[in-house]
């Protein structure tokens, strides 16, 4: 899912007034800012052919797009480039007076929404919002979604379903599963997210009646059977910290990571991010499967692994080949900062050390 940072928003100037407005907004956020050769100024890049060009190449390369011009311009640039609502970078337009900020495209998973309110306050102008969750006040699942960093199966059909229950005044409840962090530290602070028109739920035996459908925040892998349809929202907390030999199977060390996520009951999707000492950064099966699991490969120096090697058990062997006498654990005791989940696994040359992250 994409997301707005604020490094990678890009501008789109098309007549001096333009100009003069971007300039106010970079006084707020690190924007790159683009317009024509005959407008360039200090601090803006020019067009590389033509607006159409360029807004295409930063299409695929921001995260956000911002032009200060005519929505219906925007709309025949952006249309032959429009793909999916889940990987779209948000577009916003502003009228080069900066009476109104538009949100036009990506409002929800894309933070075209929030990027717009942001935007609106600096200027002091009139966000236009039309998704119907925000029209009528309400939260919405991709929100909660991308608030929470969580994953779901059937992600698409599942946010169709829920949104359109939601604006049809139909009851929907919101479960907050505490109980599936493996980190008793770790309780959701359900207060800060945007819970709007969701009914909260306490207990799973205990449901508010005439409930249409149910939302459980969890990272278990199963979830008990109830009356009303589950939609299950997995939060990516969960980091593995792997050591290997040289040369491991891809499918090995697949099987092994499913293994050890099933024993502590997390489902899949809550992984947030593989990680390993430095020297396999090359190490094909170890990169096949961030990329199959679709999360980050992280890396970390021997140096780091030393300063936290005397928490946990050395193997002499893993000291002579790499330098410190321990990766997996170490490795997972940083990305989790300290939260470790569970017993190492220990299968065939190959060690797995879970996490939890907050």
């Amino acid at each position: 899912m994409n997301t707005v940072k604020p490094e990678s928003i890009a501008v789109f100037c098309l007549t001096p007034g333009g100009l003069r407005l971007a300039k106010r907004l970079k006084q707020h956020l690190p924007l790159t800012c683009y317009c024509s050769e005959k407008l360039q100024e200090d601090g803006f890049v020019a067009f590389s052919g033509s607006f159409a060009a360029t807004a295409a190449q930063a299409f695929t390369t921001h995260t956000a797009l911002v032009v200060i011009g005519a929505t219906g311009l925007t709309v025949r640039v952006i249309a032959p480039l429009l793909k999916d609502k889940l990987s779209d970078p948000a577009v916003v337009v502003i009228d080069e007076h900066g009476q109104h900020v538009i949100s036009l495209l990506s409002g929800h998973v894309g933070g075209a929404n929030e990027l717009t309110r942001y935007l609106a306050g600096v200027l002091g102008a009139d966000p236009v919002i039309t998704t119907a969750t925000d029209v009528n006040q309400l939260s919405a699942l991709d929100t909660l979604a991308v608030q929470l960093d969580a994953d779901m199966y059937d992600f698409r059909q599942s946010v169709k379903i829920v949104n359109q229950m939601l604006v049809s005044d139909q009851k929907v409840g919101l479960f907050w599963d505490h109980d599936s962090l493996p980190d008793t530290e770790g309780r959701w602070q359900s207060e800060r997210y945007d819970t709007r028109g969701f009914i909260t739920v306490n207990s799973l035996t205990d449901l508010p009646p005439d409930l249409s459908a149910l939302i459980c925040v969890s990272l278990r892998e199963t979830l008990p059977e109830l009356a009303i349809p589950v939609f299950k929202l997995v939060p990516r907390r969960i980091v593995a910290g792997i050591g290997c030999r040289r040369a491991t199977s891809f499918q090995l060390l697949l099987s092994l990571l499913q293994q050890q996520l099933a024993k502590y009951q997390l489902d899949p999707l809550a992984l947030r991010a593989i990680g390993s000492v430095v020297i396999k950064e090359d190490e094909a099966a170890l990169k096949h499967l961030s990329a199959c699991c679709r999360v980050p490969f992280e890396l970390y120096s021997v140096n780091e692994l030393r300063q936290h090697e005397h928490l946990f058990p050395s193997s002499d062997f893993v000291r002579q080949t790499i330098g410190v006498g321990s990766v997996s654990q170490p490795v997972a005791w940083l990305m989790s900062d300290g939260h470790l989940v569970g017993d190492t696994l220990r299968q065939q040359g190959v060690t797995i050390t879970l996490g939890v992250s907050h």
